[in-house]
């Protein structure tokens, strides 16, 4: 006869969620025609949105901030998941609105009374995730604004900022797979290598001096904005992180499927939410007030 307690047992093991192998590497490179794909139509995006400025530069980053504060809150699996976005959503559009006329710390307010709101409509043990996915999101949006609508610099920033993190992101992730070589940290992000997040940085930093000392008379800028390159670099590295240990921590490999071979706005996203916030703090306490996208530059 079997033994029924070890039946039970067996049956209340916890099991892997579905399509997740961590020990499996990924094989090198045979997601690059959709990485690719999704990249280039995921850089017009704010091209254009600095290109066309104004609403649309507000709408089009409101788009993403939105399917960030969505795929947050799908992703804990807290209870209300309806309410909790309808709480967020309406946090993220009014902070857009605030943030394109300037009004940052109203916006950070909204912000945090959206995720106290969604906290509330979570189950206990998941309110404190239920409050971060809202701050989390908004810090995106806050954040490219208070460098956008500065009177001076605002394109410059956004293009200094998008050639450092999407420099890291794609030199990370050629070094890693054509060099190899020793995990960085395998227990939260099994893919990431030494080597490719120092081929990253380095080539991030370099490409965001190049193109942030753009237009200017001799190299001055170069080695000061390279060194704040670096820093913000390994910024957006460690959101790449924190975001791997979220999913982790929630059991998901990616945070949805809305982007082919990249999963969904938040695995896009992470490093340049963590590396927008860094800037935007860098600049406003290094520019003069109200002119925190030439804090960035400004290194005379």
């Amino acid at each position: 006869m079997r033994n029924k307690g070890a039946q039970h047992t067996r049956g209340l093991a916890p099991r892997p969620a579905k399509g997740l192998d961590w020990s499996r590497p990924r094989r090198r490179l045979t997601d690059l025609a959709p990485r690719v794909a999704s990249s280039l139509v995921l850089a017009a995006a704010p091209l254009t949105a600095v290109w066309l400025g104004g609403a649309i530069f507000s709408m089009i980053w409101f788009i993403a901030t939105l399917a960030v504060g969505w795929e947050w809150q799908t992703l804990i699996g807290a209870a209300r998941p309806r309410l909790r976005f309808l709480a967020a959503a309406a946090a993220l559009a009014l902070a857009t609105y605030l943030a394109e006329q300037q009004h940052y710390l109203a916006a950070c307010a909204i912000l945090a009374l959206g995720g106290a709101l969604a906290a509330l409509a979570a189950d206990t043990g998941k309110r404190v995730w239920a409050f971060c996915g809202v701050p989390y999101a908004g810090a995106l949006i806050v954040s490219v604004s208070l460098l956008y609508f500065s009177p001076t610099d605002g394109s410059r920033a956004i293009f200094w900022l998008c050639a450092t993190v999407w420099g890291t992101d794609v030199f990370a992730y050629f070094g890693g797979r054509l060099i190899g070589g020793p995990k960085l940290w395998p227990q939260i992000s099994p893919s990431k290598t030494w080597s490719g997040t120092l081929c990253g940085v380095v080539a991030g930093a370099l490409l965001g001096a190049i193109v942030g000392a753009h237009g200017v008379s001799g190299t001055r800028l170069l080695a000061p904005i390279f060194a704040l390159g670096l820093v913000t670099a390994i910024v957006s590295q460690a959101g790449d992180i924190f975001e791997s240990f979220v999913k982790r921590r929630f059991g998901v490999k990616d945070s949805s499927a809305l982007i082919p071979g990249h999963g969904g706005f938040m695995d896009r996203l992470d490093g340049f939410i963590a590396a927008a916030a860094f800037a935007a703090l860098v600049g406003a306490l290094h520019g003069a007030p109200g002119a925190s996208a030439a804090g960035l530059f400004d290194w005379g």
